[in-house]
């Protein structure tokens, strides 16, 4: 019984690219208490497997998290196979505002701790007593109060390259780090003011509020299917949009454009650029924005000395990686030194000035 990829990326892009069939990169998550993951891990990938959907899906006693994609002739039978599954029967399925048909090349289907990593150690915590969600249209009316408190859940190299107007920017590096941080800050307000949460597609959001509501929060809402979804009603009913620039996501495409606002800034000469690149050196690889201009000079790479090693031959370069794992560079996801323009945050909650 296979249960695991037999063709490299390369080999799969050339089958996508034969097939001439339009893809679909779609997403859900569902936080349910799976008894059994590793036997619905199993189940998901054969079926998945046998009508093409290739994706990262992560799955764990607290529930799943998948970004797949599909060929769209095969939606409504991914549709109905998720239908037979008791916890997933019409589940929200968020379908991206752009697609790419090399968005994602091997299906990934991982047993994990969790579906959204918290560092949470709380037996108390019931991430299903979770807050009100709103639409697009009920968020934007909410973001404008001035009771509002609006906090973008992403980490700081999402929200750089954009983010809704006049929203809290937590400037951390993982979702763990801004669940304590956001708590300080607003320990005051819980009963007085609305806090309003949104991430990509709403998994963060959606643990995030249970966790404020756990913490004494009195009101606590999170915006319905993340960026994703919100994009999708603005267009489908005229709704105005408040969200500036673009959406980061996970997979190839590593951004969806929201609006033609370019409010980030190229990484290594400062003009405005928001298109995220990894260092071309292997030993590096560090994730960070780079313009057009900048990109043909430094070879795509994030410095002079990633360049030179970029430009040995590949198996020197191999003997010089070897034994010496990832650079650090890589976490630091745009932060690293050597970048004179990296984005420096500040977590100010500026809303709560507000008269």
């Amino acid at each position: 019984m296979q249960l695991y990829n037999t063709l490299s990326n390369t080999e799969r892009a050339a089958l996508i690219q034969q097939a001439g069939k339009d893809r679909l990169t779609i997403s859900f998550y569902k936080y349910f208490k799976i008894t059994n993951p590793e036997a619905l891990r199993n189940q998901l990938f054969l079926f998945w497997n046998r009508i093409d959907v290739l994706g990262r899906i992560y799955v764990a006693h607290e529930g799943i998290n998948a970004q797949l994609s599909i060929p769209a002739d095969h939606l409504d039978a991914f549709k109905s196979h998720l239908d037979t599954i008791d916890f997933l029967k019409n589940v929200r399925i968020n379908i991206a505002v752009e697609h790419d048909l090399f968005s994602f090349l091997k299906l990934k289907v991982k047993v994990r701790d969790k579906i959204v990593s918290d560092g949470l150690n709380d037996a108390t915590f019931d991430s299903s007593d979770i807050g009100t969600h709103v639409n697009a249209s009920e968020f934007n009316s909410l973001i404008e109060d001035d009771n509002t408190v609006v906090v973008d859940m992403r980490n700081h190299y999402e929200s750089e390259i954009g983010h809704f107007k006049n929203a809290v920017i937590p400037d951390v590096d993982t979702f763990r780090e801004s669940l304590d941080l956001i708590e300080e800050d607003l320990k005051d307000h819980k009963e007085t003011k609305k806090l309003v949460m949104y991430c990509t597609g709403g998994i963060r959001c959606e643990k995030a509020s249970a966790y404020y509501k756990h913490k004494g929060f009195k009101n606590v809402y999170q915006l319905e299917g993340g960026i994703i979804n919100y994009a999708r009603e603005v267009a489908a009913e005229g709704i105005e949009n408040k969200f500036i620039g673009k959406n980061f996501v996970f997979d190839q495409r590593r951004a969806e454009k929201i609006s033609e606002d370019v409010i980030a800034s190229c990484h290594q000469c400062g003009e405005p650029a928001d298109i995220h690149v990894n260092c071309a050196n292997d030993a590096c690889h560090l994730l960070f924005i780079q313009c057009d201009p900048c990109k043909q000079t430094m070879e795509n790479c994030c410095s002079s000395n990633c360049m030179e090693v970029n430009r040995l031959p590949s198996e020197v370069q191999k003997s010089l990686r070897k034994g010496q794992g990832n650079s650090n560079d890589i976490f630091k996801k745009g932060r690293a030194d050597h970048l004179p323009h990296k984005k420096d945050l500040r977590n100010v909650f500026e809303t709560l000035s507000k008269p």
